[in-house]
């Protein structure tokens, strides 16, 4: 009998259809088709499709090629070949190319599947916690083959494909295989190994074969301009700290230094000369020991996830999962997050679920529909940013970015998230005029969606990650944003105080003679500070886009600037609330931010510039080291007015409390230029009254007036209230802090 004989005696035969579709990758169950598939009689019917093969062999288990080969039933280089064989034979294709070569391969469809049922169920139902660990690209062994599993979401794909540098880029060499109970297309293919490059190919609904998308859980990423996604292994799991927890805690110092790392110091390039992007292991030489010596607590990272654009200073990501290449490969971050925490400095990373890029890429109707994004642009186009806004109605979209949340906190060991643009997220009518946008279910402006998420969010990370941290850019009066979830609240730790910045921002930059009649700018703040978990913001918003630097935001000659600056940090480090400070503020930056290049440390060499690092520096070691400065930021029994109504005099005093009764921290300010001499006001306690910080001394580049011999003692005159007072010398554009002694 003869081989054609013995074929169709043991089965049916292919269809036509099936092998043209698979030809010119169009079919939609390649399974179906490709790969080995039990006949009667113990036969096995093998088809394979490789173009440019001439010709192919099955090599068995025992390593021993099938005396005949395959046949060519379409000369686009599909093969088909029936053995006498049991279902579970393992096999491999022996192939000799056009161009004479010959290779030995495995065939990627005679592998089973790649998800599990239990992730299937809980992919599909959007409550899958660690996504990134079945989908994406997964270096993987299977049946004894090492290789990398694919798997992506795609559920209104018709045909969805594997390309990389190993298949030519070929959409017709690997198509998927279509999980319908979850809509994940998967597929492994063995003799791909990390540092591949992939993208998948998507065919719409429609038979569209749309541009060629990176992968939205890839770990790693080619450079831009370029775009593929790049094999990489699982980061290694990172256990929890009881050690940062403590140091992320509300009664804990928090002082942020926000930083742009393109932009925080370029290195030369020994090749080239010229300025470039410091890698991960020089950030962690060079950064670290500059935030420890400055006296920070936690580094703030603007987004590191992969981004295709310099200047959207990764607000506009693409790939979520992938720290940018600018910087090296994921590893590095790793180390760099590592080297930190031995530095005691705590890791937070600016996270954008609010809204993504249109890039052709990435997410934007990823499956030929509106798969992340909502359909209707006046519920899922960001008019301000040219970006789309996350569905987060979707469970799985939903599902997508709190397992990227989880993903930085665990697999990386980043301390917290500072969730960006949470205001565009609350309210549906964010920057829309009337009739530019779809109300809630109720008829409301508020995102029920999007709040159900940030709650949702907040506490997976409560749970899961108990030693991690949120924080929230909310900016407007929202309510119970950093209060739990079972209150009532969001279940943010912290909320950035964007009404405190502005507000006191806005009065630093008048002139004094006009302070006295906006002195409610910067008492304003303590009317509400206790409501929230506030974090006190001087960001990297505020120094961009035509706003000026903070020096220059302040009125004045050159030394009333410099006075002014430091003045408004001393009042920042004495009011309620942690800390944040953007990248140059530090020793009074004097050009706007750009993106495009290092910090002017130069100004460094200029005692005016050094004085303002010295300051922020002591601030920060002051801060810390007296309780009394942070521990009871969030309750007004931490915080105590001496004289919030002199505003003649542009003066303010306050009092800072820790739960030590006997320590607490005088606080006085004084923002016009005008030295006041004698100036009494009352206090709590009898006895001295030590001057730790003076913003007008010498050291700092001030006048140095301030307190005689940097001490007071208390007199038994009442004064504002307190049943003992001082007399000082309050120097001018300053803020004084003592300590009271017994």
């Amino acid at each position: 009998m003869t081989a054609r004989a013995a074929r169709e005696e043991s089965g049916p035969m292919l269809r036509t259809t099936d092998i043209k579709q698979i030809c010119n990758g169009s079919h939609g169950d390649p399974f179906a088709v490709v790969g080995p598939h039990a006949l009667s009689k113990g036969r096995l019917s093998i088809r394979t499709f490789l173009p440019g093969a001439a010709t192919v062999q099955v090599v068995t288990s025992q390593s021993e090629p099938v005396p005949e080969g395959m046949t060519l039933r379409n000369p686009a280089g599909f093969f088909e070949q029936t053995i006498a064989a049991p279902p579970d034979t393992n096999y491999q294709l022996q192939v000799r190319w056009e161009d004479g070569h010959e290779s030995t391969m495995e065939d990627p469809y005679r592998f089973g599947q790649v998800l599990g049922d239990m992730d299937v169920w809980l992919l599909g139902e959007g409550t899958h916690l660690r996504p990134y660990e079945v989908l994406g690209a997964n270096p993987r062994e299977m049946d004894g083959v090492t290789g990398t599993s694919f798997a992506v979401w795609a559920p209104n794909a018709s045909r969805v494909s594997v390309v990389g540098n190993f298949n030519f880029w070929d959409g017709r060499r690997h198509p998927m295989r279509l999980r319908r109970e979850c809509g994940v297309w998967e597929i492994f293919l063995p003799g791909v190994h990390a540092g591949a490059l992939y993208k998948f190919e998507i065919r719409g609904s429609n038979g569209q074969v749309l541009p060629a998308r990176a992968d939205p859980y890839a770990r790693q990423a080619e450079m831009r301009p370029a775009t593929a996604s790049v094999v990489a292994p699982m980061p290694t799991f990172q256990l929890p700290s009881d050690l940062r927890r403590r140091a992320n805690a509300l009664d804990a110092p928090m002082s942020i230094y926000e930083v742009h790392l393109g932009s925080w110091r370029r290195v030369i390039d020994a090749s080239t000369g010229e300025q470039r992007w410091p890698t991960w292991d020089e950030l962690a030489d060079l950064l670290v020991p500059y935030t420890q010596d400055m006296g920070f607590t936690h580094l703030e990272l603007l987004p590191i996830s992969e981004h295709p654009f310099d200047g959207s200073w990764g607000y506009q990501p693409v790939g979520l999962y992938a720290p940018t290449a600018r910087f090296g490969n994921a590893d590095g971050f790793v180390r760099f997050v590592q080297r930190c925490h031995t530095a005691g400095i705590g890791v937070l990373l600016d996270w954008v679920p609010a809204h993504f890029p249109t890039d052709p890429h990435g997410l934007a109707q990823f499956d030929g529909t509106h798969l992340y994004e909502y359909a209707d642009p006046r519920e899922g186009f960001h008019n301000d940013w040219n970006t789309l806004i996350y569905n987060l109605g979707r469970t799985e979209v939903a599902n997508f970015l709190i397992g990227n949340g989880l993903y930085w906190l665990e697999r990386y060991g980043v301390d917290g998230l500072r969730v960006d643009a949470v205001a565009s997220m609350l309210y549906r009518d964010y920057s829309r005029k009337a009739g530019e946008w779809v109300p809630n279910a109720h008829g409301g402006r508020e995102n029920l969606e999007s709040i159900a998420f940030l709650k949702r969010m907040n506490e997976v990370v409560g749970v899961e990650r108990p030693d991690a941290i949120t924080l929230a850019e909310e900016s407007t009066a929202f309510p119970s944003v950093s209060r739990p979830t079972y209150a009532g609240g969001l279940g943010f730790h912290y909320k950035w105080n964007m009404g405190w910045m502005h507000d006191t921002l806005q009065y630093m930059e008048r002139d004094p003679i006009h302070r006295k009649h906006h002195q409610g700018e910067m008492t304003f703040g303590l009317v509400y500070a206790f409501s929230e978990n506030f974090v006190l913001p001087i960001s990297h918003d505020e120094v961009v886009h035509g706003k000026g630097s903070l020096l220059n935001k302040m009125p004045g000659d050159r030394w009333q600037k410099f006075a002014n600056l430091r003045a408004y940090l001393g009042f920042m480090f004495g009011h309620p609330g942690k800390k944040l400070l953007f990248m140059g503020c530090e020793f009074g930056q004097e050009r706007e931010w750009n993106h495009d290049q290092s910090l002017d440390w130069h100004l460094l060499d200029k005692p005016e510039h050094a004085g303002i690092q010295r300051l922020v520096r002591d601030l920060n070691l002051l801060y810390q080291s007296r309780p009394a400065l942070h521990q009871v930021d969030f309750d007004a029994q931490g915080f105590e007015w001496i004289d919030h109504s002199d505003a003649a005099n542009s003066v303010l005093s306050f009092i800072r409390h820790g739960t030590n009764p006997d320590s607490f921290i005088v606080v006085v300010c004084n923002f016009t230029p005008t030295v006041q001499l004698g100036y009494r006001f009352g206090v709590p306690q009898p006895g001295q009254y030590i001057e730790r910080l003076n913003t007008d001394s010498v050291h700092y580049g001030g006048s140095n007036q301030g307190t005689p011999h940097g001490a007071a003692t208390a007199e038994p005159k009442a004064w504002h209230g307190k049943p003992h007072s001082i007399a000082l010398t309050i120097p001018p554009l300053a803020t004084v802090m003592l300590e009271w002694m017994r």
